[in-house]
C-alpha cells in the first residue's frame, strides 16, 4: 500500500489500555497508520496543531477537556476534521451533543475490535456511522421536548439524594419552583417519580454521576 493512500489517523482517551487496546486492532489493517496518541483534550489539542490527523478518534469523556469541548474547538478551526466518537455510553442525548458539536461517526467501545476499520474507512470517504441501536433510540426520542439548563440542574441534585427543599436552598429558589421543575421533568422523561426520572437520564446521558 503506497504512503499516500494510507489514513493517518490519531486517538485521544485518558486509558492506556484502551488506547493500546485501538492500535492493537488496527495493527496490520490495510492503508491504517496510527499517527499519535493523546491521554487527555489538553494534550490532544496540543498535539493536532502539531500534526493533523485524517481521522482523530476521541472519547466523549476525558480530563482537562471533554470530548463535546474538543470536537467544537476542532471544527472551529479545522470545519473538514474527521472525528469519530469512542465511548462505553450509549445515551441518545450524548450521541445528539456530539454530532451537533461536529462527530462524523459514533461508535461504542464494546464494538472497537468488530468494526472500527469500516467505521474509520467510511467517516474518511465522508460518509457518517452510527451503530443501528442507536439510531434507533435516538428515532424514538426525536420528537420529545429537551430538559432546560435548570432542569438538568434539579435532575442532577435530585441525583445525588436532595430533597426539594435542599435543591431550592442550593439554586436558590423557592421549594415550589422546584417541585414545579420536578413535574415538568418527570413529563418529560415519562418517568413514574423521582427515581426513575434519574435512570432514565442516567441511560440517556443526560446526566452523569
Amino acid at each position: 500500500m503506497s504512503i499516500t493512500n494510507q489514513i493517518k489517523i490519531a486517538i485521544a482517551d485518558d486509558h492506556k489500555i484502551f488506547r493500546d487496546g485501538i492500535k492493537m486492532a488496527l495493527s496490520g489493517k490495510e492503508n491504517l497508520k496510527m499517527l499519535w496518541e493523546a491521554e487527555d483534550g489538553k494534550d490532544m489539542m496540543h498535539k493536532i496543531s502539531i500534526k493533523k490527523p485524517q481521522v482523530l478518534l476521541m472519547d466523549i469523556r476525558m480530563p482537562e477537556m471533554s470530548g463535546i469541548e474538543c470536537i467544537i474547538a476542532i471544527r472551529s478551526d479545522f470545519p473538514n476534521a474527521r472525528i469519530i466518537v469512542l465511548t462505553t455510553y450509549p445515551g441518545d442525548v450524548q450521541v445528539l451533543r456530539a454530532l451537533k458539536a461536529g462527530a462524523r461517526g459514533y461508535l461504542l467501545k464494546g464494538q472497537v475490535n468488530r468494526d472500527l476499520p469500516e467505521v474509520i474507512r467510511a467517516v474518511h470517504s465522508g460518509q457518517k456511522r452510527i451503530p443501528p441501536e442507536i439510531a434507533i433510540e435516538l428515532a424514538e426520542h426525536t420528537a420529545e421536548d429537551d430538559l432546560s439548563s435548570r432542569e438538568i440542574e434539579v435532575l442532577r441534585l435530585i441525583a445525588a439524594g436532595n430533597a426539594n427543599k435542599e435543591i431550592a436552598n442550593k439554586l436558590c429558589i423557592a421549594e415550589e419552583t422546584v417541585k414545579r421543575h420536578v413535574s415538568n421533568i418527570l413529563a418529560k422523561l415519562h418517568a413514574n417519580d423521582r427515581t426513575h426520572a434519574v435512570t432514565t437520564a442516567l441511560k440517556r446521558g443526560i446526566i452523569q454521576l
